[in-house]
């Protein structure tokens, strides 16, 4: 398909504008999109809303505005050769950074794409990216029924990870600085929420356990750790020498000392930072799939696994959305809004090309 595309971008005053760009050929091995809703990212795609803010008040040199944007949702209007499994007018999420742009139309590796069942609309379509990212996330914590769970960072990765601790068998309590996110949090029906700074994050962890200590952590959030991991560790079970132990799962951009200031510990780092294996591997993005025998677990099976979550309510996507932006009027929605930066959670933007 030729013609132009509207696509978001962000210059370095704190902006969002769009832009006018040919729209990419249709390659072999990949799909031709036209969008319909696509959701940001904030900590991934502009630093965080609060970093936005305040890059409008203190703006870096001006530099050529960047396009952005990697979870989105449409109508398949072309499929390149190769591509199976996919027809022109089905319903699709779509992922990738690079393809899956906030953009009219987009043109994104086919295994980068999932269909849609009929009960989920584009607007939930486009927590595709983060959902999968959560649901890898939790799958790298080995999460056992019953068990004890901190999630640390309740934006949208952390309160989608926590859900999916859930669903597997975990008790779980949310910390974080920003009132309204766990009060998002409770309303989705999180086991326990703490804001930090208002609560001893330690003493309710202490009881939510029963004195027993967590068995793991995920940590949801970018930054210094430090702190953070300290009071993790303080809180996690501990062994009769004195030393902690437990799994903490790392997704997001946290960094911090290891190992730390105390002993040495039975305490399992686990990095988690992608949506499932054959994201990146361009072989597989447009080629042929891994033997499912195999690799039960791919970037497509993990995200046809959330799509069926979504459309069975058991990943309800539609509390966590805050606000819904059209895309032809994205600065002046995106100001608004930042009126209120710690009231942002999920921003979708609408392209406006019909509803479902």
């Amino acid at each position: 398909m030729n013609g132009k595309r509207l696509v978001a971008a962000r210059t370095n005053d704190g902006h969002i504008i769009t832009i006018k760009e040919e729209i990419p050929p249709l390659r072999p091995g990949t799909v031709l999109v036209e969008v319909h809703n696509s959701l940001v990212s904030p900590g991934t795609e502009v630093g965080g809303w609060r970093a936005l803010r305040q890059l409008r008040e203190h703006p870096l040199p001006p530099g050529k505005p960047q396009t952005f944007g990697y979870s989105n949702a449409g109508v398949v209007r072309e499929v390149g050769d190769g591509v199976e499994g996919l027809a022109p007018g089905e319903h699709v999420a779509c992922i990738g950074v690079g393809y899956a742009l906030h953009a009219t139309y987009a043109v994104v590796p086919h295994h980068l794409c999932v269909a849609l069942p009929e009960a989920v609309s584009f607007t939930q379509g486009s927590y595709a990216m983060l959902a999968a990212t959560a649901l890898h996330a939790v799958r790298r914590g080995q999460p056992e029924l019953g068990e004890f769970v901190s999630v640390v960072g309740l934006g949208l990765l952390g309160q989608l990870c926590a859900r999916l601790y859930q669903m597997a068998g975990a008790y779980v309590i949310g910390w974080d600085l920003i009132p309204f996110r766990a009060e998002i949090a409770r309303q989705w029906g999180i086991d326990a929420a703490v804001v930090i700074g208002e609560q001893d994050e330690m003493a309710a962890t202490h009881v939510f356990t029963g004195g027993q200590g967590l068995d793991a952590a995920l940590f949801a959030f970018g930054g210094d750790a430090n702190q953070t991991l300290a009071s993790t560790e303080r809180c996690l079970k501990c062994a009769p020498d004195g030393h902690p132990q437990g799994r903490i799962v790392i997704v997001g951009n946290p960094h911090f000392n290891w190992p730390g200031p105390g002993p040495m510990t039975n305490t399992e780092i686990l990095r988690a930072s992608r949506t499932g294996p054959g994201y990146h591997d361009e072989d597989w993005e447009i080629g042929a799939d891994y033997p499912p025998v195999f690799m039960r677990w791919t970037t497509q099976t993990n995200l046809r696994l959330c799509m069926r979550l979504i459309a069975e309510g058991k990943l309800d996507v539609d509390v966590l959305t805050t606000h819904t932006i059209r895309l032809a009027e994205v600065d002046e929605g995106i100001s608004a809004a930042l009126q209120e930066p710690d009231r942002m959670l999920g921003v979708v933007f609408e392209m406006e090309q019909g509803a479902r």
